[in-house]
């Protein structure tokens, strides 16, 4: 895979932090799906366009004082 092939390659991200956050946050983050979870988590997840996108994610849920539990990156493919 060159350069231009891994510039175009989409990641979905699935990140969670303790606590919860309604849907109502999905704007704060890029438009990223926003889920309370049953077990005290919030469950953050959808596209990110590169690592600037993700570091960008990440700085806000530190600005929040959320304790992030996971962060998955899954490849799903061009």
């Amino acid at each position: 895979m060159d350069k231009t092939d891994s510039a175009a390659q989409s990641y979905y991200y699935e990140i969670r932090v303790q606590g919860h956050l309604d849907g109502s946050w999905s704007d704060w983050f890029n438009g990223l799906d926003v889920t309370p979870q049953d077990n005290g988590e919030t469950l953050i997840a959808g596209h990110v366009r590169d690592q600037a996108a993700l570091q960008g994610i990440l700085t806000k849920i530190f600005n929040l004082r959320l304790l992030l539990i996971s962060l998955r990156r899954i490849d799903l493919g061009s």
